[in-house]
């Protein structure tokens, strides 16, 4: 029981002090979201791009499914754009 509390406070601790900040579940949403709207045309702030590609990158990083990870990737191509590719 013991042992238990401890891994709990000390994991606590590396929280805290990296501030992992942990996807939020509306994170794919925000997403798919700004994605749209930048295909769509509509013009986007820079803040919301940011925050579109910030929650696309936590979305990414939360999910083990290889199709959510491809359709989350491809959703943030389209708001921070397509890599270059080498000719």
């Amino acid at each position: 029981m013991r042992a238990r509390r401890f891994i709990l406070i000390v994991e606590f601790c590396f929280v805290i002090a990296f501030s992992i900040v942990p996807a939020h579940s509306q994170d794919i949403e925000i997403c798919f979201a700004t994605a749209d709207r930048m295909v769509n045309g509509e013009t986007v702030a820079p803040e919301a791009k940011a925050a579109g590609h910030e929650a696309c990158q936590r979305a990414l990083a939360a999910t083990s499914s290889i199709m959510q990870k491809q359709q989350i990737q491809e959703a943030d191509f389209d708001i921070v754009g397509r890599p270059k590719q080498p000719n």
